[in-house]
């Protein structure tokens, strides 16, 4: 019997396995017992060829040579991994090797990955797949029983080579076309540039808001208030102005109020689901922050190295049902700070199962992420690691535990001819909120302004006699600036906003990106300069706004990327041809690049790269009617500053000098305002220029939230 190689993504994976098939002895870039040998990548071995290493003439970047649309692209061992290849390339090869086994990552990515090194390495041998959900010996084990031949994933490589010869087709064109036409180094992406066009769009919503005076007006009928409505108003709470709700106010007080209606309705509130890769990516930003890279990071650590969390790049939130004992021992193996909380999901030592935890229709790849079957001790994990596995480890619980049952009480109290609505709420049963969302002390809720308590009996009919009426000023406040939870919602979800309902229905499931690749989109749009962090929040930068703006709609909106991803998901499965689908991605890319010829914005680019690759200057340019508030000379900006542009005259408005104090990064709208009327007013506050300092006060403050000096001394 020959010997069977035994090809992982990564080394540490690489040992695991080698563990459970007992190849203790150490070789070149591999393990070895008896019949098996264990070897690994380090992630990609093999990557498409650039442009100019196809062809010396792809060098120059030229209009003259675009597009570039290769039937196939070719490959190309990359340079760092060459050693590593080899080792694998010789070991697939030997003769003495009759079988292989692909045990890199159970995904599309992972598939790429040993399908790219298969075909460089010209090897003809049969293989198989081993696919795995989670890391402990036993899975390992099992998944090895439960080989299939290479052949039956097929589909999903077809998938994956369409995916990766698509970004590059997308990318290359559409970049060095832009880059050419406006003479600044611009990345273009398939999925990058939609995701950048939500941001762009959230904050054009922000500049443009207008923010309007409204009053809500509270009447005090002794044992229960109630909140001012009316049908016509929009939302119904809202009165549009002070001296509105205070006429109001006059009319009711002292006067006799009587219960038009109470109504009490027994209601559920379901537990949650089940975590796939952008739920637990969304809930560890909301509760500890964390962005989407450093979760997906975190959750592959506990996956590769503790084996305490099942496989992370899922988009799947439900279980098959073939798991429900495994989730009955994992339960019964959790450490003993969650022994008070197992009870309720196991009532009589029985898993309730419902359709929304377990549903074989709704597993894809791979099922939710949840702990595994392993004890493990998570006072040993850093910090983070424990932090997002007890998340991981409470949604089980609360999946699993029963909905939360309560009394809805409304009561319509009419005052004059007013009306006014009061929400009791009464739990009967706490169900999964007995399970906190984290071990940290619960933070105090703000109380919203229908907030929802525990009412005296009531019935239609009853009088109260209005004791005070309290009106409440407000604005209306602006969409929310971004972070990695809102935003990763916006790509799952991206066909919400189209206003074709047809169109929204086909795209349900299919938005920007895919679990595994979102959070690296995020850090890419970072890394080229067209998104900022500000603190949680993520802010289009002016050079994102600009790109956006030259942008053809084709490649900003949604619609397309959910197609393309509809696209390969049904080559996966057989349903689409990948030759038809890679044909619509070479029209589509020469397209973009006859679209960039034919552009006749203009439209400056802060801060790029040439087409070479060597860092140009930014060309500071004057900024149009600003004198200098210190020596009157004209106003220049530059990458980082507006400032006087007499070397003499130390006057420097930095653009993020406001922001830690939450005020705006400046721009030259704003710089054109404040140095023309010492004051400019926005959605969120009031920007003043005045002796010599540049202060943000933000709504309803007495005093600035931050205060610079406008004279730049140098050290």
């Amino acid at each position: 019997m020959g010997r069977t190689v035994v090809v992982a993504e990564k080394p540490s994976v690489g040992r695991d396995i080698a563990r459970v098939l007992g190849c203790r002895d150490r070789g070149d870039g591999c393990l070895m017992g008896g019949n098996w040998v264990v070897t690994w990548a380090v992630g990609h071995l093999v990557t498409l060829c650039e442009p100019d290493e196809m062809d010396e003439k792809y060098k120059r970047w030229q209009f003259a040579t675009l597009p570039i649309l290769p039937e196939d692209i070719p490959l190309k061992v990359i340079p760092s991994s060459k050693k590593q290849f080899k080792i694998v390339k010789d070991l697939i090869n030997d003769k003495e090797t009759d079988r292989l086994v692909c045990a890199t990552d159970a995904g599309r990515e992972g598939e790429l990955i040993f399908r790219y090194i298969y075909q460089q390495a010209k090897c003809k041998k049969p293989f198989d797949r081993l696919w795995i959900s989670s890391m402990t010996d036993e899975a390992i084990q099992e998944g090895f029983r439960n080989m299939k031949s290479g052949q039956a994933y097929d589909g999903l490589y077809a998938s994956a080579k369409c995916r990766s010869q698509a970004d590059w087709l997308v990318g290359m064109n559409a970049s060095r076309a832009f880059t050419l036409k406006y003479d600044a180094l611009l990345s273009v992406g398939r999925v990058q540039t939609p995701t950048l066009a939500i941001l762009v769009k959230r904050r054009q919503e922000i500049e443009q808001f207008k923010p309007e005076e409204y009053a809500t007006l509270t009447a005090d009928f002794g044992d229960y208030t109630g909140l001012y409505f009316h049908e016509k108003l929009d939302p119904d709470s809202h009165i549009p102005t002070g001296e509105a709700a205070q006429k109001i106010a006059d009319e009711i007080k002292g006067k006799e109020g009587r219960v038009l209606s109470a109504k009490t309705t027994r209601k559920k509130e379901l537990p949650p689901q089940l975590f796939d890769l952008t739920s637990l990516q969304r809930e560890a930003n909301k509760l500890f922050g964390f962005t989407a890279d450093k979760t997906l990071k975190l959750a592959q650590s506990l996956y590769e190295d503790r084996k305490a969390l099942t496989y992370p790049r899922t988009d799947s939130r439900y279980l098959p049902p073939d798991m429900i004992p495994r989730v009955v021992q994992t339960l019964k193996m959790l450490p003993d700070a969650y022994a008070t909380y197992v009870p309720g999901a196991l009532p009589g030592g029985r898993l309730p199962v419902s359709g929304r935890t377990v549903d074989a229709s709704k597993v894809t790849d791979h099922h939710a992420i949840i702990p595994t079957n392993k004890r493990v001790d998570p006072s040993t994990f850093p910090e983070d690691e424990r932090k997002l596995y007890d998340l991981v480890v409470r949604r089980l619980l609360a999946a699993f535990h029963p909905a939360c049952e309560f009394d809805a009480t409304q009561v319509i109290t009419q005052v004059e001819s007013h009306r006014f609505r009061t929400n009791g709420r009464v739990v009967i049963v706490n169900g999964w909120h007995d399970v906190p969302a984290t071990s940290a002390p619960a933070k105090a809720k703000k109380k919203s302004t229908e907030e929802q308590t525990v009412l005296p009996p009531l019935q239609e009919g009853d009088v109260r006699t209005v004791k005070k009426a309290t009106v409440k000023l407000d604005m209306t406040k602006p969409p929310f600036q971004h972070n990695d939870a809102s935003l990763l919602d916006a790509m799952e979800h991206a066909g919400r906003e189209l206003e074709d309902k047809e169109l929204q229905k086909q795209m349900k499931g299919s938005g920007i990106g895919t679990p595994a690749t979102r959070a690296s989109i995020i850090e890419r749009l970072i890394h080229v300069g067209y998104v900022q962090r500000q603190g949680k929040n993520l802010l289009a930068t002016d050079k994102g706004v600009r790109l956006i703006s030259v942008m053809p709609p084709e490649i900003t909106s949604p619609e397309m990327t959910g197609r393309w991803e509809q696209a390969l998901d049904k080559i996966t499965d057989g349903q689409q041809d990948a030759g038809k689908f890679m044909e619509s991605i070479r029209k589509f890319s020469a397209f973009l690049v006859t679209y960039a010829k034919e552009q006749t914005a203009q439209v400056q680019f802060p801060d790029d790269r040439g087409p070479k690759g060597r860092r140009g200057k930014f060309a500071s340019k004057k900024v149009p009617d600003c004198l200098c508030p210190m020596c009157q000379s004209a106003i220049e900006e530059t990458p980082l500053s507006y400032k006087c542009t007499n070397k003499e005259c130390p006057m420097t408005l930095w653009k993020d000098c406001l922001t830690r104090g939450g005020g705006p990064m400046l721009n030259e709208k704003v710089v054109q305002l404040l140095l023309k009327s010492g004051e400019v007013r926005g959605s969120t506050g009031v920007v003043t220029l005045k002796d010599g300092q540049i202060a943000f006060w933000a709504n309803g403050d007495n005093r600035p939230r931050i205060s610079r000096s406008i004279v730049y001394h140098k050290k």
